[in-house]
This record gives C-alpha cells, sequence and structure tokens, in this order.
C-alpha cells in the first residue's frame, strides 16, 4: 500500500516543512490545545513516520554502511566526492552529515512531543492508546540507535525543546534505546502477521519489529563495546536471555517467515521479460510480504526538491550508470555508485542461488544485453552491480520502458528520478532467524538451516563462524555488513577484502586499495556547523580534527 503521501503532508500541515523551530501559528494549533484526541494523536504519529524517509541517502545507515563495507566501492562519477569519500573512510566536507544529523534529530523532536502529551488524550481504550505509544517509542529507539551507529556517543535528549548539552555515554543512550524498545514490545498488541489490517496498518511498527530491532541494538551494543547485558535506565538491564526470548517469540508466534524461494524477494522478479524470471519460474512477492519485519514505505508522488515527499531515491543512487535502458533492461539507470567489490564476487560459491540472484554481472549477455564500458565516467568500474535495490524497468501498455512501479501502481510520473518506490527493508526475517542462531537459541541449528534450505545449501553447524558468513552472503547489500564486521572487532576485514582490487575510474584501468581508519573507531564526523552552533558543547569525533581527511 502506497498511501504515505497524506502522511507527508499532514507531517508538512502540523509541524512546516523547513524547520521544527519556526514558531509563525499557521493551524491555529498549540501545544496548550493539541493533541486532545485519539485522532490527533494518530496524525502526530504519522508525523513521526514521515521522518524515516527524509535523510539524504548518503546519510542513512542503510547506504553509509554498505559504502563503507568490504561488499562495494564508491563508485558514482568524477564529482559524486561524498560517495568515495565514506568509501575510503575520509570526507567531502566539514557538513557532509548535517542533513542527516538534523533529520534524525527533527525525529527526536516529535517523538518527545508526543510521548510527552499522551497523558493529555481522552484515549477510548488502553489498547488504542498502548497502540500509539509503542510506535512512538520504537520510532524514538529507531532514531537514536540509527545516530549511535553513523556517529558513536551523541547527546541524549528526551524532552520536546531544544536543549545545548555534550554528547551522553554511549551507555546511557542505549539503555534508553532498549528501555524505549521494552515500552514498545510490552505495549503492542501480539498480532499475527496474517491479520493484520493491510489497508491501516501495513508499514507500521509491530511487536515483532521491536522485539527483532531490540535483539539488533543488543547485538552491536555488547558486541561493539564488549559488555555482557544492554543496560536500562533504572540500573537495571537487558540479558542476553531477554533478548534470545523475544527473538524467539517473534519466530514462533509473529506469522512471519521465509518466502518459497529468494528471487521473489526482489523486484526484478516482477519484471517478466527478464531472461533469469522466465527461467526461473520468479514471481516477485511484493512490498509488505511475509519476509519483510519492518520497512520504510514511499509514496507514488514525488517531488525531488520536496524532503517530505520522496520515493526510493537509495536505488536511484545505485542503479547503473548512463546506459541505454533498451540493452540494460530490466535494469533500469541511475548514478552507479556502490560498485560491487569483486573479491565479493570471487568469495561466493557459484553454487549459493543467492550470488546471481543479488549480483548484476553486466558483461554476461543474459544479464544485460549490452553494456557501455565508463558509462557517465564511471568510478570503481568492477563489472558488478547489486541487484536488490535498483532500478527495474518494465513496457507499459503502449510498449514504453518505465519503472514497474508506473506499470503497478498506475503511475502518471514516468520520470526515472521519481519513481522508484520500492520498500527499504530494514529488517527481514532471515535476519531475525540469524541474530537467534548467534544468540545460540534452542533450535539455533534449525534456524540457520531454514535459511540455507531455502536455497539448496546443505546444513553447516551453527558455529559463529558459520553464521558470520551466512550473514554474509543473505545480507548483502542491505546495510548490515559493515555494522556486523564493526561488532565482531572484524575491521581487519575491511582492509583485507580491499587491497589491491583492479577497477577502472573514467575507464582508466587502476588498483584500488581502502584501508579502514581505526582511530575513527568506525564512526563518522559531527557536522561542524552543529559544533559551532553548540558554542563548542559538541566535540569532534576522534580521527576527524583538521582538514587532513578531505577526499584528494
Amino acid at each position: 500500500m502506497k498511501k504515505i503521501l497524506s502522511i507527508l503532508f499532514i507531517a508538512c500541515i502540523l509541524w512546516g516543512c523547513e524547520d521544527f523551530l519556526d514558531s509563525e501559528n499557521k493551524v491555529k494549533k498549540s501545544e496548550e490545545n493539541y493533541p486532545q484526541s485519539p485522532s490527533d494523536a494518530s496524525q502526530l504519529l504519522t508525523g513521526v513516520y514521515s521522518i524515516l524517509s527524509r535523510s539524504e541517502p548518503l546519510g542513512t545507515p542503510f547506504l553509509t554502511s554498505e559504502l563503507m563495507s568490504d561488499n562495494v566501492f564508491g563508485g558514482g562519477g568524477p564529482g559524486d566526492k561524498s560517495c568515495k569519500a565514506l568509501d575510503q573512510f575520509k570526507k567531502s566536507g566539514d557538513d557532509m552529515f548535517r542533513q542527516s544529523w538534523r533529520a534524525h534529530y527533527f525525529g527526536v523532536y516529535r517523538s518527545n512531543f508526543l510521548i510527552s502529551k499522551l497523558d493529555d488524550i481522552d484515549w477510548d481504550d488502553e489498547t488504542q492508546a498502548n497502540k500509539i505509544a509503542g510506535q512512538v517509542y520504537y520510532l524514538r529507539a529507531h532514531f537514536y540507535f540509527e545516530l549511535s551507529l553513523l556517529f558513536g556517543e551523541v547527546p541524549l535528549v528526551t524532552v520536546p525543546y531544544s536543549v545545548n548539552i555534550p554528547q551522553t555515554p554511549a551507555a546511557q543512550t542505549y539503555a534508553q534505546i532498549a528501555s524505549d524498545l521494552k515500552t514498545a514490545i510490552e505495549k503492542l498488541p501480539a498480532t499475527d502477521y496474517q491479520n493484520i489490517d493491510k489497508d491501516k496498518d501495513l508499514g507500521r511498527v509491530t511487536k515483532w519489529a521491536a522485539e527483532a530491532l531490540m535483539a539488533r541494538v543488543f547485538l552491536f551494543y555488547t558486541g561493539y563495546y564488549d559488555k555482557e547485558a544492554l543496560p536500562l535506565p533504572d540500573g537495571g538491564s537487558i540479558t542476553k536471555q531477554q533478548a534470545t526470548d523475544w527473538l524467539v517469540d517473534c519466530i514462533e508466534n509473529s506469522g512471519h517467515d521465509l518466502v518459497s524461494d529468494f528471487r521473489n524477494l526482489w523486484p526484478y522478479a516482477y519484471a517478466q521479460d527478464y531472461a533469469y524470471t522466465k527461467e526461473n519460474n520468479l514471481k516477485w512477492e511484493g512490498d509488505g510480504n511475509k519476509e519483510t519485519v519492518f520497512a520504510i514505505k514511499y509514496s507514488t508522488i514525488s517531488n525531488w526538491d520536496l524532503d517530505y515527499q520522496k520515493c526510493n531515491h537509495i536505488a536511484l543512487y545505485l542503479g547503473l550508470r548512463e546506459q541505454n535502458t533498451k540493452r540494460t533492461s530490466p535494469f533500469g539507470i541511475g548514478w552507479g555508485m556502490g560498485t560491487v567489490n569483486p573479491k565479493l564476487w570471487e568469495d561466493w560459491d557459484d553454487a549459493d542461488l543467492r550470488k546471481q540472484a543479488s549480483i548484476i554481472n553486466v558483461k554476461d549477455k543474459k544479464e544485460i544485453v549490452y553494456y557501455a564500458n565508463g558509462g557517465g565516467s564511471q568510478m570503481d568500474e568492477t563489472y558488478y552491480m547489486q541487484k536488490k535495490y535498483t532500478p527495474i524497468m518494465v513496457k507499459n501498455s503502449e510498449g514504453v520502458l518505465v519503472n514497474y512501479s508506473c506499470v503497478l501502481y498506475n503511475m502518471t510520473e514516468t520520470n526515472y528520478l521519481l519513481t522508484n518506490t520500492q520498500d527499504l527493508v530494514l529488517m527481514r526475517f532471515s535476519d531475525v532467524l540469524l541474530m537467534a542462531a548467534e544468540l545460540g537459541a534452542p533450535n539455533a541449528q534449525n534456524y540457520l538451516d531454514r535459511v540455507r534450505n531455502r536455497v539448496s545449501l546443505p546444513s553447516v553447524p551453527a558455529t559463529l563462524e558459520n553464521i558470520k558468513n551466512e550473514r554474509r552472503f543473505e545480507l548483502a547489500f542491505e546495510g548490515v555488513r559493515y555494522y556486523d564486521l564493526l561488532r565482531w572487532h572484524d575491521w581487519n576485514v575491511i582492509t583485507e577484502n580491499q587491497t589491491d582490487i583492479k577497477v577502472r575510474n573514467n575507464s582508466v584501468e587502476t588498483q584500488k586499495t581502502v584501508t579502514f581508519r581505526s582511530e575513527t573507531g568506525g564512526f563518522l564526523q559531527i557536522p561542524k556547523t552543529e559544533i559551532e552552533l553548540s558554542g563548542g558543547v559538541l566535540k569532534q569525533n576522534p580521527g576527524w580534527e583538521g582538514t587532513g581527511n578531505y577526499l584528494d
């Protein structure tokens, strides 16, 4: 369901499109008289959801982490400095991530405001109150977890007004994240996925999403910071057993499951003229399928200039660069970022169907009829591109190639910049199974086997090393690899897998080496303008002082 447009307009009306500090009252509503009703609260919640798609793609943990992982290189054209800076653990400017910083704190502010008003609303019943409360607590946890993944220690603000405070110790921020997720788990209804109202609740946070995110937070915090448990603000903690029990609950009671064919998770399976789809009798399961535990949804009406009215620009960023779509169909064009590291292709067993299901070998005539070398002065060209998130083209009723969304949703807009509506899946059920296996759940072996059986691979022991390997291939290009390596302290792999790799820059062959800068701890630079606005209260992260890290 693509009903995000109404969400975005409501958000714009209620809080303004430019800056939440804008004091002009445009709708005659104020903190004193709004919200009052459950309908008001629902509108405010919708406004919080709208922030999920607001970050510029290169400021999202999803795309940022892929570019910093050993999966892909920066790519793009000669002028696309930010993607290459990320790839090389450098920076293209002192405010490279200011938009992302502000968008995430905008989400925090909206969450804080709604949370502060929950007790003032005249609810129809407790179930209704709990459902909205559970969602907004989850969303605040989501924004803070993403901020923590991107920047490490960040200011923890839980009040709905501006404060100027230094970075909060990680343990305190993660304690708040854990508390918010625990609240979400306790308040959200245990509704089976099959019984979710697809018209009203598809794309909304569920108890199962909260349980899964709690496990992801637990694994990152305890792994990266070498802790036994995830703290809570009251001095308690979330233990490994609790995190495991919640995952098992999600697995056994959520109604979520693996789709039968891994390849049907991705929109290329919608393109029936694609030889790979035909030969394997594929049929796309669609957005919001049973394997999607949580995803960001997008509008069918998009405007490039409005940050609250977006399509999935991550797919656009990762599309083929300046190619003839008649010759590359079903793969459409984009900006050529995230070229796949050939080392990943070489390490991937040919017997694993996920290899061809996840990577486009542009030199394979069965994949692409003709690929123009160096299209758009392509940088970091490796002749491999990922195909989970990329524009997919099909013929409309007039025989014209358009994005599949134009046909699927009867869209009148056909501009390739505005028509990628594919869900950005932040949590898949296979990830839930693999996290449960990693945490040592009683059925760990069965969970790992389920993931491998789907792609016709034999059982292997549920050891940490085998689970690491499985996550690398099952979840490739889905925004988790880099943070997995950080929490496992496998930072050396990032450099080892990206040393002396043959690439082409603007059709000139060269050798590429990427070196992980351990002095940064894996985190990004705090935007300089935010440090200045704080009067120096905020401090720059290690490894990012001075100008020596600018992209050459």
